[in-house]
């Protein structure tokens, strides 16, 4: 069974076509044709039969002898409703009868012409389909198919008003990305031609989100339609991206190998002691996710009595509450066991408060960590833990190198041979997220206080998931899309696409001149300002009341997308 596995992407491989259903699509075409030919059949035999009997009934009853083509005629008139001349007025009741006959069996032609004729036309003139050129746009992106990741991809293009085109091979689901507003074309993204189609030759960047053998076509293809084009890429396999390179991409990104790091970050280790690595902005500025654990001296206690700045000299950027990020906390927020605090200060002002916010009777012993899926995350993952020392058991339904446990991560018997009762941690990596529920709900079965961290293949379900019993679940799609939109804009460095916020470094703009208070920019667009780089100095010390910002000015701030938007509206647009 594949499924219990990360072993790539759950999209079915390319094949490259334009249509990918060519078998379906000709007998239909097989059955129309044979329905209209049925069909011409009928209305001709119907027509000779009719005009016989006809022919024999005014000889015979009306005793009014006539050519075959005036009995054709008179069957004619019938069938279309148009009349019936001077044949009108029949003596005997079997004329009349069988003009009765004639009468309705010329309706029912008509009406079966109607289902075999109109109706298909009707249809395919009134049905939507997706365009296979792109209108005119211009410094756009194209995205050659449609995934959850591209999903993600897009939404990080349209929050920052980023034109994009997409370009989808297969004809159903083009025409439901056109139906839903999305700009799509329809057509093979490895032919130059539907590139074209696509606006490549005025387009910003190509990103080849398919299979990998397919997105190294999509390259070379890119590249002839438009060799100054920068073409960024996707790779399952991380072994594959060389070939990448070689086929001419700008930059070849493993979002699973990356995703793999950081669940790993979020297991409490000795080494880590019980807090996430930190992202390092500056020389003595870090960021930091702190894990609220039972017993603290922050436990039960809101931001407003913590007061982190006063207190210890950190800036509070959000928390997780329930799973989705909030910033920032409200003041009257109370801090509960397990919830993760992102702040920013330095390394040793984050060390006090990190002191505050584990418990009094944290075990600093060895760790043991389990890995359900062994794909590229959970070797990352792995890989991670075993730089800290800490003892894993990773779990996967092929036996292959490094796994220890071969079954099912859904079987409670292999969950238990894995030894979940005695693990402090498990790192949920599975191909499907549907599976990963079911995991999840075993593994919190059989040992309720264990950290689960999941990995969700569909942002959709990550709210699932944290039912489920997960107490941390990273997306894939997100940190995909969040790598590509670091990677494809260069007028922003993104330093945290692994998280759901962003830590970006922007021109001061507008703020030159004015200070942090003066400006109002936490309130005014939601961004906490975390330094200022100054001749290639990051200052990450300086009173908000007094710093003034110089033109030449960089500033680091941390927020959602909606809130750096909001800041480059107001300060740099």
């Amino acid at each position: 069974m594949k499924g219990v596995a990360d072993v790539g992407d759950p999209r079915p491989p390319s094949t490259g076509t334009v249509n990918s259903r060519p078998t379906n699509d000709a007998c239909m075409s097989l059955w129309r044709s044979r329905r209209t030919g049925y069909y011409l059949t009928l209305v001709a035999v119907t027509t000779v039969v009719s005009t016989l009997v006809y022919n024999y009934g005014m000889a015979t009853l009306e005793n009014d002898p006539q050519p075959l083509y005036r009995s054709l005629e008179i069957v004619s008139q019938t069938y279309t409703t148009t009349g019936y001349g001077e044949d009108a007025g029949w003596s005997t009741p079997h004329m009349n009868l069988l003009m009765i006959v004639l009468q309705l069996t010329g309706i029912g032609l008509i009406l079966t012409g109607v289902d075999v004729f109109a109706v298909p036309w009707l249809r395919n003139t009134l049905a939507t389909t997706a365009p296979t050129v792109a209108p005119d746009v211009e410094d756009h992106v194209v995205i050659c198919e449609y995934t959850p990741r591209g999903e993600a991809f897009i939404e990080e293009l349209e929050s920052r008003g980023q034109a994009y085109v997409v370009v989808e091979g297969d004809e159903e689901a083009a025409t439901e990305l056109h139906e839903a507003d999305y700009r799509v074309v329809h057509g093979d993204p490895e032919s130059t031609d539907v590139l074209e189609n696509a606006g490549i030759e005025r387009a910003r960047a190509v990103v080849a989100d398919a299979t990998d053998d397919v997105n190294a076509s999509i390259v070379l293809s890119a590249r002839e339609a438009n060799p100054a084009i920068r073409i960024v890429t996707l790779v399952e396999d991380q072994r594959l991206a060389e070939y990448h390179d070689i086929a001419g991409a700008d930059e070849v990104l493993s979002p699973r190998q990356l995703l793999g790091e950081s669940l790993s970050h979020r297991v409490p280790t000795a080494v880590t002691t019980a807090v996430d690595d930190g992202i390092e902005i500056g020389d003595d500025l870090e960021l930091v996710e702190l894990s609220i654990a039972e017993g603290s001296d922050l436990c039960g206690r809101t931001v407003d009595e913590i007061q982190p700045r006063e207190r210890f000299g950190v800036d509070g950027i959000g928390a997780w509450i329930d799973g989705v990020f909030e910033s920032p906390i409200p003041p009257d927020r109370e801090f509960d066991t397990g919830m993760r605090l992102l702040v920013a200060g330095e390394p040793e002002r984050i060390d006090t408060m990190r002191a505050e916010a584990m418990s009094t009777v944290h075990s600093f012993s060895a760790r043991h960590v389990l890995i359900a899926g062994y794909g590229e995350a959970g070797a990352a993952a792995s890989d991670a833990l075993a730089d800290a020392h800490t003892r894993v058991t990773v779990l996967d339904s092929d036996d292959r190198d490094d796994v220890d446990i071969v079954g099912d991560a859904r079987d409670p018997d292999a969950i238990r041979e894995a030894g979940v009762e005695d693990v402090s941690a498990v790192i949920v990596t599975l191909d499907d997220d549907t599976t990963a529920v079911f995991a999840t709900l075993v593994v919190r079965e059989l040992n309720p206080s264990v950290d689960i961290i999941v990995r969700a293949n569909d942002a959709d379900n990550v709210q699932k998931l944290y039912r489920a019993g997960a107490d941390y679940v990273q997306s894939l799609a997100t940190v995909s899309g969040r790598m590509l939109a670091s990677t494809v804009f260069d007028d922003e460095e993104v330093l945290a696409v692994d998280r759901e916020i962003d830590v970006v470094k922007l021109p001061a703009g507008r703020l030159a001149g004015r200070t942090v208070v003066d400006a109002d920019v936490r309130s005014r667009t939601g961004c906490t300002v975390l330094a200022a780089v100054r001749d290639g100095e990051t200052i990450s010390e300086f009173d908000p009341a007094s710093f003034v910002f110089e033109d030449d000015d960089d500033v680091v701030l941390a927020g959602t997308d909606e809130s750096v938007q909001s800041f480059e509206a107001r300060f740099l647009a």
